[in-house]
């Protein structure tokens, strides 16, 4: 059975909305151990992203500038050219994925346009590490069972 994204993404997504300030976008990352952020349009409940922030995003727009945080919004910082990808993704539609974007996230969506998870560059080496093991355990099986039978 192939790999698809829905198995293997975070189904816990912390989001945030563009009025969420740069401080409490912080606090959310630290509290939640993420370094990242889904946006939602804190205006309707469609679930659908509206743009996505990073840790790198705050630290390079706001506290590098020397701004005050506690002004600037998740608006102001974050990316709105968003990378998703549909949960029935395989894993090789989604490595070409954060590959011709380069990112390190993939935003899963259901077939509404909804979050249903979220997709790290972890998740997708993890995945394949895994697959790499079983066909490690293929090629050991077939050098075992030719000594096998050649005895």
């Amino acid at each position: 059975m192939p790999i698809t994204l829905e198995s293997l993404a975070t189904k816990i997504v912390v989001t945030a909305t563009p009025d969420t300030t740069a401080t409490r976008a912080a606090q959310l990352m630290r509290a939640h151990h993420v370094g990242s952020l889904v946006v939602l349009d804190g205006v309707s409940d469609s679930g659908k992203p509206v743009g996505i922030v990073t840790d790198r995003d705050l630290v390079l727009a706001v506290m590098a500038e020397e701004l005050d945080p506690a002004l600037f919004t998740v608006g102001d910082v974050m990316s709105v050219e968003l990378v998703t990808a549909p949960s029935r993704a395989s894993l090789m539609e989604a490595t070409h994925e954060m590959r011709r974007h380069r990112v390190r996230r993939l935003i899963v969506l259901d077939d509404a346009g909804r979050v249903v998870g979220l997709a790290a560059l972890e998740d997708l080496l993890e995945a394949m590490t895994r697959e790499f093991g079983e066909l490690v355990m293929a090629l050991r099986g077939a050098r075992e069972r030719e000594i096998r039978e050649r005895q």
